[in-house]
């Protein structure tokens, strides 16, 4: 018997991926930033389109002021109506423990 290892341990090659997987090569990221989205996935679809700002996508209109319009809000009786919302059981959806808060959690978290 011999006393070497019986594996051929000169033509293993270091992985330069990090995923440690060999047929996903790691991105090359720029010398002079972090890797962002755009080295992981290059062939990502041109959403600039989406962030269009104009007359068109404001439904409140060019005069509509957030500030003043919040403060015309009734906080209280908003969380008043929140509450509510998430501790009247209805029948055709009823509450765990006559309370929705879990179920919004779980949706959130599936949402998120």
């Amino acid at each position: 018997m011999s006393d070497s290892c019986p594996v051929a341990h000169e033509g293993n090659t270091r992985s330069t991926s990090e995923s440690e997987n060999p047929a996903i090569p790691s991105p090359t990221p720029a010398a002079h930033r972090p890797r962002t989205n755009r080295d992981w996935w290059p062939n990502q679809p041109e959403l600039s389109v989406l962030h269009a700002h104009t007359s068109k996508s404001n439904p409140m209109g060019e005069d509509f002021d957030y500030a003043e319009e919040f403060a015309k809000l009734d906080v209280e009786a908003l969380k008043r109506d929140v509450i509510d919302l998430m501790t009247t059981s209805q029948d055709w959806w009823p509450a765990d423990y006559g309370h929705y808060g879990g179920l919004f959690i779980r949706m959130s978290w599936h949402a998120a």
